[in-house]
């Protein structure tokens, strides 16, 4: 079970991360911001590359990089760009809405995931994967009248609707690891976890950089400025450490994706804890029975999935 103790720190984890992010995101530009994540986190893992590929340092232990060609590298430049279109969406979504509204939407992608397995690889749903589903659904209603006691209009909020796609795009790439790191006799391709971590956050730092030069930066004095704020650094630290502990729980024997992907999504439970403690947000007692039915619906989703 050691598998699910690095699921809950994962999670736990990447709750700091989103709350981190918020705070980063702050009366700031949003690419920049995000190519120095994508850069960070791309420097913490260089290190393990150039070692793994130029020395025995790492043979045989957690860290260690495997090498691969181009047959492998290509599905990995497919998983940044998924990634990275989940992060662009979600990044201009929480700059401009409440955390404790972001980090329930955020939680129903263990619900995108099922269904997505429902669609794309033919499983069915149980019935208390059924009720885990209405829940969740549920979960979204409730919140939506919650956000329109704050002037958030669900269906005609741009914001909204990006945090939403960025879920989606979430699901997907859920999806997509399983699919990368399973092992070919289950009809996967079975990468190597930290080549796929390592590897995608390179490819990702020079997809922003292009962003940056040709985007950004030939009209960011119309747009709003860029300041630099350590909370930058915080984000690639608890975004690449809580990565980590998630495809390392993948790797292990009896490791379930549909556990580790709704235990995940538990973060919510910290970063609406900063949201209420640190942001002071509004209206929380509603919220946080949303939250609940989030929590309550991944329970009878884990439940179904066990």
């Amino acid at each position: 079970m050691y598998w699910l103790i690095l699921a809950f720190l994962s999670a736990a984890l990447l709750g700091c991360y989103d709350s981190f992010k918020k705070q980063a995101l702050k009366d700031n530009a949003v690419i920049p911001v995000l190519f120095l994540n994508t850069l960070f986190s791309s420097l913490i893992f260089l290190p393990f590359i150039v070692l793994s590929s130029n020395s025995n340092v790492l043979d045989g232990s957690i860290f260690h990089v495997a090498s691969g060609g181009w047959y492998a590298h290509k599905y990995i430049v497919l998983k940044s760009l998924i990634v990275l279109s989940s992060w662009l969406l979600g990044y201009f979504g929480m700059k401009h809405l409440p955390l404790t509204i972001v980090g329930p939407i955020n939680a129903t992608r263990p619900v995108m995931v099922l269904v997505g397995a429902l669609l794309v690889f033919g499983e069915r749903l149980n019935g208390w994967q059924w009720l885990g589903v209405l829940l969740a659904v549920a979960s979204f209603l409730l919140l939506s009248q919650s956000g329109k006691k704050e002037g958030i209009d669900f269906k005609h909020n741009r914001w909204i609707w990006m945090i939403v796609a960025s879920a989606v795009m979430g699901a997907i790439s859920g999806l997509y690891d399983k699919y990368l790191m399973a092992p070919v006799s289950d009809g996967g391709l079975g990468l190597d976890r930290m080549m796929v971590q390592s590897w995608y956050n390179i490819y990702q730092t020079f997809m922003m950089l292009a962003m940056l030069v040709l985007l950004w930066w030939p009209k960011h004095h119309e747009t709003t400025p860029f300041r630099w704020v350590w909370s930058i650094i915080g984000v690639s630290v608890f975004l690449s450490t809580a990565d980590f502990m998630y495809f390392y729980s993948l790797s292990l024997p009896d490791a379930m994706i549909s556990i580790v992907s709704m235990i995940r999504r538990g973060s919510v439970v910290v970063s609406f804890l900063f949201g209420a403690l640190f942001f002071h947000e509004k209206n929380l007692k509603a919220k946080a029975v949303d939250l609940a039915l989030v929590l309550l619906g991944m329970i009878f989703l884990a439940i179904g999935s066990a």
